[in-house]
């Protein structure tokens, strides 16, 4: 992250602390100004790549991992518009087992309750899908199709298949592991517009440099 924050602008605010002078101000980094990748950008599917993550990984680990730079582990993150990363990152394979224990309770009703059920694929005798898998039914669904070749009309019944909440939680996981990353040719053009963002416009509210913000100090007119 440090290669983040050291491009964000600064702003001074008054100081509160004990032994400070009424016109004393501490500088800060001005964590408000958020970067961010230009919608253009986004909808540029070619300039990305596929990366799936693997076990443990932390963002500073993928970034380590396809550039070679571990401080980019900001650009991974807003590659993927991860906000919260407790809830949109894979946990540990040790947090995630602590989080499906306190959530289920005990291990039987993890590994052996019914989360919900989903249709399993059914085919005609020329291939075609009649039935997707994956969809969300009840425990007793049936299904009916002529078949495509012969016109018979078969009547099929409890053909759904459980879910279980571990494989449930399993899939909500496994699926944050499959993200996006800015081909690293495509690094520069970022770079500039990150620089371009966090530069503060002369004229505007509370001004003083192009990468300085002063707040005002209402004592100093009480």
């Amino acid at each position: 992250m440090s290669n983040y924050f050291k491009r964000l602008p600064d702003f001074e605010y008054v100081s509160r602390l004990p032994d400070a002078k009424i016109s004393d101000y501490i500088k800060v980094k001005n964590l408000f100004k958020k970067g961010k990748l230009r919608e253009d950008i986004f909808q540029q599917v070619s300039i990305f790549t596929k990366y799936k993550i693997i076990g443990d990984d932390r963002p500073d680990n993928v970034a380590f991992d396809y550039y070679a730079d571990s401080s980019l582990d900001w650009l991974v993150l807003t590659c993927n518009n991860v906000i919260n990363i407790q809830s949109e990152w894979p946990l540990r394979q040790a947090d995630f087992d602590r989080y499906m224990l306190d959530k289920y309770g005990d291990y039987d009703t993890l590994f052996n309750g019914v989360h919900h059920y989903e249709t399993t694929e059914i085919r005609d005798s020329s291939g075609v899908i009649m039935m997707p898998s994956g969809l969300r039914c009840d425990s007793t669904f049936a299904f009916s199709y002529s078949d495509s070749k012969s016109g018979t009309l078969f009547n099929l019944s409890n053909i759904s298949t459980e879910v279980t909440n571990y494989q449930y939680e399993e899939q909500i996981e496994d699926a944050k592991r499959n993200i996006f990353l800015l081909k690293p040719r495509y690094l520069n053009v970022v770079f500039d517009d990150l620089d371009e963002m966090m530069v503060y416009r002369k004229g505007s509210t509370q001004y003083k440099s192009e990468t300085l913000k002063t707040a005002d100090n209402i004592r100093l007119f009480q």
